[in-house]
């Protein structure tokens, strides 16, 4: 089984801003391992080796998580708190990108360890800037510990 390489993982329900997100990503070749997921409980399975992706060989975690809160099936608050209260992927940086601004969903994702909340822009320059930045921040100038994954298949 060939390993797979995801640098970035775009947890979006929404098609057109996943696709504003991955263009302004590749914009700034911040997307050659990117991988796009539009539902909570598939993100899940890909993250936790599960369902239709269990035996898929990531070689890494993902060296940042773009998640949306409002996402099908499972919400990305759920997400985050698996993630967080996981010992293999509890540091893998998580960013709420969403158009929440409710308060109580900024205070649930920061009390549950996100990076960073991020209300959506909602001019597509605005958005895409954002987008443009956060790629140049968690990609570049971060530097999160380094953990190789143990899957067991």
């Amino acid at each position: 089984m060939e390993d797979i390489i995801v640098d970035i993982l775009l947890i979006e329900d929404n098609p057109y801003e996943a696709e504003l997100a991955i263009r302004s990503l590749r914009k700034y070749n911040f997307a050659n391992n990117l991988h796009h997921i539009d539902d909570g409980a598939e993100a899940l399975d890909f993250i936790f080796d599960r369902g239709k992706y269990a035996g898929v060989a990531l070689k890494n975690n993902p060296k940042l998580i773009l998640l949306d809160i409002k996402l099908p099936k499972v919400d990305g608050i759920e997400i985050l708190r698996q993630l967080k209260e996981n010992e293999r992927t509890k540091t893998i940086p998580v960013v709420i990108l969403t158009s929440s601004k409710e308060n109580q969903d900024i205070k649930a994702c920061y009390d549950l360890g996100a990076n960073s909340y991020i209300v959506k822009p909602v001019d597509f320059d605005s958005f895409s800037k954002a987008v443009a930045e956060l790629g140049m921040y968690w990609m570049l100038l971060n530097n999160p510990p380094e953990h190789r994954l143990t899957r067991h298949i």
